[in-house]
């Protein structure tokens, strides 16, 4: 049964991911990559907008029990995502970046632009 459990997790993030990535270019961002991972962290969706690199977390929430979607991003998960930003980054040229986040609390989508920053880690 727990196989089960964690394909339909797995499942409903991948639909949460595109959701997220549809409205992302809707917008005019552009995703470059998704689903990027370092031993120690993981960026669910990077994008371009404009000339800025964006590292995208996408959070959803059936419900609000536990605080919502923005809730779950905690101080660890952000720190695992500027980590894995950092091995993204590493020999790339110098660029402007930044860290969004897209809710998905039940139908509700927002973008939260610059939702946190890496000089906090």
């Amino acid at each position: 049964m727990q196989a089960k459990a964690n394909d339909t997790t797995t499942a409903r993030g991948r639909e949460a991911e595109n959701r997220a990535a549809a409205y992302l270019e809707r917008c005019g961002a552009r995703v470059v990559e998704r689903n990027f991972r370092v031993r120690g962290g993981e960026i669910d969706l990077i994008c371009r907008d404009g000339k800025t690199l964006v590292f995208v977390e996408v959070r959803q929430r059936s419900r609000g029990d536990f605080g919502g979607a923005g809730a779950s991003i905690t101080a660890s998960k952000q720190r695992r995502i500027v980590l894995a930003a950092q091995h993204y980054l590493a020999g790339k040229p110098a660029c402007d970046c930044r860290f969004d986040c897209v809710l998905i609390d039940g139908d509700k989508l927002e973008w939260l632009r610059d939702a946190f920053s890496a000089d906090a880690f």
